[in-house]
Formats: structure tokens, sequence, C-alpha cells
């Protein structure tokens, strides 16, 4: 089975779900650096209508502004558009494999999808 963790590798959260993901050795594991890599509008769009959540609810809110920035509330085109633009507002570990998408938060989530 193909997996693809988008991943920041000063995040514990996103370090323990790598740890889950490579432990299983039967996986096609894909490492993706979001913040040197960012995933597309489009691929944004895809992941969250996926894991069947809103963008908003895969905004990043600690360390960044984007609660006084209004995004926790804002429409799909607004938190879209602000997450290309600053990749630091995506909230990771996101996950995908052939059985759908996951915000591994906590990690362990990652196992629904395996």
């Amino acid at each position: 089975m193909k997996a693809t963790i988008w991943h920041n590798p000063e995040c514990g959260k996103s370090r323990a779900t790598l740890a889950i993901l490579e432990a299983r050795p039967e996986l096609d594991l894909t490492v993706v650096e979001y913040l040197k890599q960012p995933p597309t509008r489009e691929k944004l769009t895809q992941l969250y209508r996926d894991a069947g959540i809103a963008p908003r609810e895969g905004v990043r809110t600690f360390k960044t502004d984007a609660e006084e920035r209004g995004l926790t509330t804002a429409e799909d085109d607004v938190v879209l558009d602000a997450m290309v633009a600053e990749p630091r507002l995506i909230e990771r570990p996101l996950v995908e494999t052939d059985k759908g998408v996951r915000l591994c938060r906590p990690p362990e989530r990652v196992e629904e999808i395996l």
C-alpha cells in the first residue's frame, strides 16, 4: 500500500506519526516536507475533502496568527489561499493512503487508514 505523509520534522506529532508509518515495512512511503515542498491548492482541496473535514479544521492555530485572521471560521477559499501563501498554516501531519486521508492528531489516527 502507498502512503504519503505531509511532514514537518520539527513537530513531535508529525515525527510520531512518521514512526508509526516507518514501522510498517509493507508501506511504500513517501515523505513530503510540506514547508519545503508545499502542496498545491488543488491537492489541499482533495486532501481535506478525502479526510472529510473543512479546510478551516486543518488550520494550524498554535504559533500562528490564524485565529486573529479569522481563518478558523473563514470560507474554504480564503483558508486555502492562506495555506498556499503560507504553508506553516497547514496543521500536520496529513497522511494519505489508498484507504483515505487523516489529519493525524493524535498520531494513532493514522491506523484508521492503514
